[in-house]
């Protein structure tokens, strides 16, 4: 986060947040007929809309996922684009009832602006993106390029970090929203693109000629990213918390969109607790009991919401990596229903 923008964030959090986070997020929901979700302002695969303002992506299917999980229809969801400077004040001010804008989970975020991050849908780091005909393979090569980035995020302390303990001199280009930095690296203005090594394979496809640029090796920083919700309403955020941690114990059950119906009658202890066929897991969050099944059946598992956003075979062709079940190499780990 800026150095600039964080009083005010700061501020907001001690005063709108404070009244806003009321235990009640739930009936407000309920209420009004929709999940009001907070995205991005266009990022492919995480959240972006097409010509007719249909959302998808990995961000959008977590919203979707929470509407399922609430109303048992992952339609009941409406989507407010925001910058990265306006999106925390927005879910304080209760504009918004989650953020799922890929937000990197921080201690300061976690502890000083009244949210709670509610787990983590995709474990990144910063990368840098250069054109290739500057002829460099390496950041450590960077020594006295302009970088472009965004305001308002984690990036430009990363960057100044990186730079400093590596004795390089640089010059920051930051913009507000997210395309004008794209547009303004297209053009030219600056060296390097930096920012979520996800989102610069997202942002690639925006460019010119995507192929003239390549995303260097190196990852400078951790960026779990995750959505975010009000500190006060845990009911609110254990529905956001639980939303995640069954698309992922569905993935590692083998429960998916396509067989959940005739899931319901597996054997399986975990899959019966899953999907509302043994015991009272849904009335504890103060949803009904087939909340998970609403959400598999409506929005997939995470691995599907994966491979269908951002997966080998979208135009991102990101590999699951890090973020494969703990089972398969990865660091996907949920708690268990029960």
């Amino acid at each position: 986060m800026s150095k600039k923008i964080l009083p005010l964030v700061l501020g907001a959090a001690m005063g709108v947040a404070a009244s806003a986070a009321h235990a009640g997020t739930l009936e407000d929901v309920k209420a009004k007929g929709f999940v009001q979700c907070g995205v991005s302002q266009g990022l492919p695969g995480f959240s972006n809309p097409d010509a007719q303002g249909n959302w998808t992506g990995l961000d959008v299917d977590l919203c979707r996922a929470v509407a399922a999980a609430v109303f048992g229809d992952a339609s009941a969801v409406k989507f407010t684009p925001l910058s990265a400077k306006e999106r925390f004040t927005a879910l304080q001010s209760g504009e918004v009832d989650i953020l799922s804008r890929n937000t990197t989970w921080t201690m300061s975020r976690d502890t000083a602006l009244g949210l709670n991050f509610a787990g983590v849908n995709y474990y990144d780091g910063q990368g840098f993106m250069v054109r290739k005909d500057l002829g460099v393979t390496s950041a450590l090569e960077l020594s006295g390029a302009s970088v472009c980035t965004n305001t308002g995020t984690t990036t430009e302390l990363n960057v100044a970090d990186y730079f400093r303990a590596n004795n390089m001199p640089y010059e920051i280009v930051a913009f507000e929203k997210a395309d004008e930095v794209v547009a303004a690296y297209d053009a030219g203005r600056c060296d390097v693109y930096t920012t979520d090594a996800s989102g610069l394979y997202a942002q690639r496809l925006k460019l010119s000629n995507p192929g003239d640029h390549m995303v260097l090796p190196e990852i400078i920083s951790k960026e779990p990213l995750g959505p975010v919700v009000r500190q006060g309403d845990d009911q609110w955020f254990n529905i956001a918390k639980w939303t995640l941690n069954a698309m992922i114990n569905a993935e590692e059950l083998g429960v998916t969109s396509e067989n959940v119906d005739d899931m319901k009658g597996s054997d399986n202890p975990s899959v019966k607790r899953l999907l509302g066929a043994e015991g009272a897991f849904g009335e504890a969050i103060g949803l009904s009991n087939d909340w998970a099944y609403n959400i598999i059946k409506g929005v997939g598992n995470y691995g599907q919401s994966f491979d269908a956003n951002v997966g080998p075979d979208t135009p991102l062709g990101i590999a699951r990596g890090v973020n494969a079940l703990w089972s398969k190499g990865g660091v996907l780990y949920a708690p268990p229903v029960r």
